[in-house]
């Protein structure tokens, strides 16, 4: 494993952990989770890549939030 991808799944972890209120003995778990996460991260980089998503990589970030289509209202019949 490179030095950077086990970066990656460190900070990942650690942030697992903090978004779980920093449990004791849970670091096996935390850490297969974020390895979980960077593998799926990297197997799909490619195909986004080349498909040239920049706008569908923000769509399918893990921190964008779904958009919700804007509400049309019926205009009044007089």
């Amino acid at each position: 494993m490179s030095a950077d991808k086990h970066e990656r799944i460190r900070q990942r972890a650690h942030a697992i952990w903090e978004s779980e209120g920093r449990p004791e003995g849970q670091h096996e778990r935390h850490w297969a989770l974020a390895c979980a996460e960077i593998e799926a991260e990297d197997s799909q980089a490619p195909i986004e890549a080349t498909a040239g998503a920049g706008p569908a990589i923000a769509a399918h970030s893990k921190d964008a939030k779904p958009r919700k289509p804007p509400v049309r209202r019926k205009k009044a019949v007089t």
